[in-house]
């Protein structure tokens, strides 16, 4: 039994307890008067990253156990292991190396929810980062792939599927679909949000601009969408772009698209087929162009906090609104009865503590 002392976000708000984990659930939590002023949050939900500690996904064998165990020390309690667009062979691999590792989750790792799919069903116009080995939509490769591993968001470009056939297939099996990786219009956009599309894939990022004559899919997303993952490094998305998002999109959510180079020194890391460099706190192609980042959620959390959200807005941000997304009823929120995945943190927001299912991480 382990007892835990600090201001704790709760359904009422921030509240000074004293909170108890027995096993991997919170068991008590009671208000005191004598409790720390360190911050007691619930554990970080990350629903896109690509690697950490210098292992990327898509190599397949240890590589999400490495991203794990990383990111368990910066906060991430549970997570989607993300994919590249790539052959179907090597995705096929990644996608059986997660699912290994999902069904045998080791000491000081973050659990892994399951996958996002990011490509391959996606535009060859609007690759970003992403190699080039986008496809139209196929649905017995998707078949095929969700035989291999709980896939629980897939990124789809307009285009890649225009009549929603794969969008439909995925809504039948409970997977989110995500609009993203795309050069389609604010018409088409609006009415895929309308019918079979959840959300956005990095809203901002690869994809069609906001104009006030031709609005693209970013215009969409600000008139009609209710959820959007973003990246909140300050690198990819201007603070204010970020501000005007906040106000439109009531359940918008922070995400890393983290590379393997996350907690890693400045240098060459791969990305799927790609060779990116890590220089201060940005992660590029050789082109320049932006390749994932090297974010990690404790981090997001204290830049969502430095453009004014409030410790408990941010909290929702990137924890509460994607176990929802997700329809996890278990964690995301620091109440009795649910999973002991918790992050402490320090009056001036420095990591302190992590628990993943009631066990503590060596940070």
């Amino acid at each position: 039994m382990t007892t835990i002392s600090g201001q704790a976000v709760t359904a009422e708000g921030l509240r000074p307890v004293e909170l108890t984990i027995e096993g991997d659930r919170i068991v008590a939590l009671a208000a005191s008067d004598r409790a720390r002023p360190n911050l007691i949050l619930p554990g970080f939900i990350d629903l896109h990253c690509h690697g950490g500690g210098g292992a990327d996904v898509m190599e397949g064998g240890d590589a999400a156990r490495t991203a794990a165990r990383l990111h368990a020390r910066n906060g991430t309690t549970s997570f989607l292991a993300t994919t590249m667009t790539a052959p179907a062979a090597e995705i096929e691999a990644a996608l059986a190396a997660v699912a290994e590792a999902m069904r045998a989750p080791g000491e000081g790792e973050a659990a892994i929810l399951g996958v996002h799919l990011e490509g391959p069903f996606i535009s060859p116009d609007r690759l970003g980062a992403q190699p080039p080995f986008a496809i139209t939509a196929d649905l017995d490769l998707m078949a095929r792939f969700c035989a291999l591993a709980p896939i629980r968001v897939v990124t789809v470009a307009a285009e890649a599927d225009p009549d929603g056939r794969l969008a439909a297939f995925l809504r039948a099996r409970g997977i989110r679909a995500q609009l993203g990786h795309s050069s389609c219009d604010y018409e088409t956009a609006a009415a895929r949000f309308a019918t079979d599309i959840d959300g956005t894939t990095h809203l901002f990022n690869a994809m069609t601009g906001l104009h006030h004559r031709a609005p693209g899919i970013v215009g969409a997303a600000l008139a009609h969408l209710d959820h959007a993952e973003l990246i909140p490094d300050l690198i990819h998305v201007h603070p204010g772009a970020i501000r005007a998002a906040l106000r439109a999109i009531p359940s918008l959510y922070a995400i890393t698209d983290a590379s393997a180079a996350a907690g890693m020194p400045d240098g060459e890391y791969r990305l799927g087929q790609q060779v990116v460099r890590k220089c201060d706190n940005g992660v590029r192609l050789a082109d320049g162009t932006l390749a994932g980042s090297c974010l990690t959620m404790a981090e997001a959390f204290r830049n969502l906090v430095s453009l004014g959200l409030t410790i408990e807005d941010a909290a929702r941000r990137t924890a509460t609104i994607q176990a929802d997304y997700l329809g996890l009823t278990d964690r995301g929120r620091i109440a009795e009865g649910l999973r002991a995945d918790l992050v402490v943190l320090t009056a001036d927001l420095a990591l302190e503590a992590v628990y993943v299912g009631g066990n503590a991480i060596a940070l």
